[in-house]
């Protein structure tokens, strides 16, 4: 859809006149979308595992918010779902995807915060992707009028 620039410059241009999105914005938004799909499946895992009660998981005892597994096995898996179909719809170029990523993964941040007693190390490390998430989605994009 991108075609050379009449002047000479080679900076792509769609139809409509806008410059084409940047290389960098349009691959940190695939890596957000890879990052979502991944993290949306472990969290579909994780909600089961919850659920079912599985021992993998720790409860610490006197936590300050303290929830029941089962709970959070719901919590997880529902929101893993919202994640997947979000970062799926990414891949495809859905403009809601964007914003509906960002909160997602907003909402993910504080999941996993709350979800810490029970899996640090885990939680600690999808903090980090869902920072990361946001971030990329929120990247500037270089949509100048040409």
């Amino acid at each position: 859809m991108a075609s050379s620039n009449a002047t000479g410059t080679g900076t792509p241009h769609r139809r409509d006149g806008f410059a084409a999105e940047s290389a960098w914005a349009t691959g940190w938004t695939g890596a957000a979308a890879v990052l979502m799909t991944f993290g949306g499946i472990m969290a579909i895992f994780q909600g089961i595992a919850a659920i079912a009660e599985d021992d993998v998981f720790v409860v610490a005892p006197n936590w300050t918010y303290e929830f029941s597994l089962t709970g959070w096995g719901w919590i997880h898996l529902i929101l893993g779902a919202l994640v997947l179909v979000a970062g799926l719809s990414l891949f495809r170029g859905a403009a809601w995807a964007r914003a509906v990523g960002v909160a997602l993964a907003g909402l993910s941040m504080i999941a996993n915060f709350l979800w810490l007693p029970h899996f640090p190390v885990w939680s600690i490390v999808l903090i980090v992707i869902d920072g990361f998430i946001i971030w990329a989605l929120c990247a500037p994009r270089r949509e100048s009028r040409a």
